[in-house]
């Protein structure tokens, strides 16, 4: 391709030394490639090169535009670069204050916990105290983590199959992993399309509950009553699962019951991104621990933990982490928090959602290959599965009852006989999208879930068009696989 005289992507003169946009988007690849880690996730998927953003839309350097429904996983609760952020980031560079103040109080901050104290759960906000701790959600885990072991003087945590955050991962999904040299007992998490149990429903998440109760209380089940319960409101790496109220409750009263300190994962599913502010909010449920990242931030990087202030037996003078006073992520936080909470986006997110997940669910019922479709508010898993092979081993395929009293067998994923995950065709599906202007995520144990985590400030026409590129990639791949595009009998 030759030179031409263009004006710079990124921002500057005409140059007419300059290479064509699609010769610069090639070579910035190549040289990531040749540079950084094999462990690089997402730019292996998403072979584009962002020079601009706003909203839901993407820029490339080759001149291409995508509607970005992965937010920087979750994070950008208000999209690319909203002006409300922008303008607060601005007011701080401009003002001259320190953009790395320690743990030292300074007006940013105090404005930043004054407007999360406000959107707390009211039984939390009340006696909450606060952690800053390093910016990446898995070191919020962590303190979480070191923060009830400290209070209750035990040790080894509480998790649930499917659950994973950051370097984390590897304790709370190897069975033979520690975290901090304690181990991590993984009880079932109650699902309907793969129901450890094969029912679902409210009977399926009653025997996920028996056996979390069984394992704290049975004297040969080898697990001693940990230093704390951590749980996903709604499971995001682990496929898109939201926990059921019902079952959420139950783990709020075996945990109290106990004296356990149950720890709520609110890092993907905050700010509104379920359809209520914070996820724990749909259940009733109020939480001793909240671990909190992604959004907080407005799109920059910021942890914090909120606890119960009689869990604060930490020392003056515990070592803290070099990184927990960002000011332009605080600013940019509370930006977001404020228009989030102001602008009722979680009630949106709450109605579009459903909305989506009606659509999304005829999709299900057109495509053979699509086996679940699940989610709340915005946080949405489509479940690629193999319709040519036979069902998981042992699934009984007995019908559940779920709420209202509908049948389990006819509501998505209720059971029915899950087919085995299609990691392969998901990842056909993902670049479908993307050859379409569409990014999307992939996750679940068997990277065979697409992910849909669209900014709240999407607007109807934008899902609309969201809708119809997934449909024509699901069905492009579907084709190139050969296995036909009719849902089965």
């Amino acid at each position: 391709m030759g030179r031409t005289q263009v004006k710079s992507l990124v921002g500057g003169a005409v140059d007419d030394t300059a290479p064509a946009p699609r010769s610069a988007h090639e070579g910035i690849l190549r040289r990531q490639a040749a540079r950084e880690s094999a462990a690089r996730t997402y730019a292996r998927a998403l072979p584009i090169v962002p020079v601009r953003a706003r909203g839901l839309t993407i820029e490339g350097a080759d001149g291409r535009r995508y509607l970005d429904c992965l937010s920087g996983a979750g994070t950008l609760a208000l999209g690319h670069n909203h002006p409300v952020v922008l303008e607060a980031i601005r007011k701080v560079l401009d003002s001259g204050a320190p953009l790395n103040a320690l743990d030292l109080a300074t007006p940013v901050k105090d404005a930043f916990l004054t407007e999360l104290f406000r959107t707390l759960p009211p039984g939390l906000a009340e006696r909450a105290r606060v952690r800053f701790c390093g910016p990446a959600a898995s070191e919020a885990v962590e303190t979480a983590y070191a923060l009830v072991r400290a209070a209750t003087g035990r040790s080894g945590l509480l998790a649930f199959t499917g659950s994973g955050r950051g370097s984390t991962d590897r304790a709370l999904y190897d069975p033979s992993a520690d975290i901090q040299g304690a181990r991590v007992a993984r009880p079932p998490y109650p699902q309907d399309y793969r129901c450890p149990f094969g029912i679902g429903g409210e009977h399926g998440a009653d025997l996920a509950a028996r056996w979390t109760e069984s394992l704290l209380d049975a004297p040969g089940s080898g697990v001693p009553w940990p230093a704390g319960m951590i749980v996903e409101p709604v499971q995001g790496e682990g496929e898109v699962i939201p926990a059921p109220d019902t079952w959420l409750r139950r783990m709020r009263q075996l945990t109290a019951e106990r004296s356990i300190p149950l720890i709520a994962d609110e890092i993907q599913t905050g700010v509104g991104r379920t359809g209520a502010f914070w996820a724990v909010e749909h259940s009733g449920v109020t939480p001793d621990v909240m671990v909190l990242s992604k959004a907080i931030g407005g799109s920059l990087p910021l942890a914090v933990v909120v606890y119960r202030d009689d869990l604060d037996t930490w020392e003056p003078g515990t070592p803290t982490d070099t990184f927990p006073g960002n000011q332009l992520a605080m600013a940019a936080g509370t930006a977001t928090l404020a228009h989030v909470r102001e602008n009722a986006l979680a009630q949106r997110a709450a109605t579009l959602g459903a909305r989506l997940l009606s659509q999304l669910q005829e999709l299900a019922s057109q495509f053979a290959c699509v086996g679940d479709v699940r989610g709340r508010g915005l946080m949405i898993g489509v479940e690629l599965v193999d319709p040519e092979a036979e069902g998981e081993p042992g699934f009984s395929g007995a019908p559940g009852v779920a709420e209202d009293g509908v049948e389990a067998s006819v509501m998505p994923g209720g059971g029915r006989q899950p087919l085995p995950a299609a990691p392969e065709l998901a990842a056909a599906v993902q670049r479908e999208c993307l050859r379409r202007g569409l990014i999307v995520g992939l996750g679940g144990r068997h990277a065979s879930v697409v992910q849909l985590l669209p900014p709240l400030t999407i607007t109807d026409e934008q899902a609309a068009a969201v809708l119809d590129r997934l449909a024509d990639a699901v069905l492009a791949a579907a084709r190139c696989r050969g296995g036909g595009t009719a849902a089965a009998p």
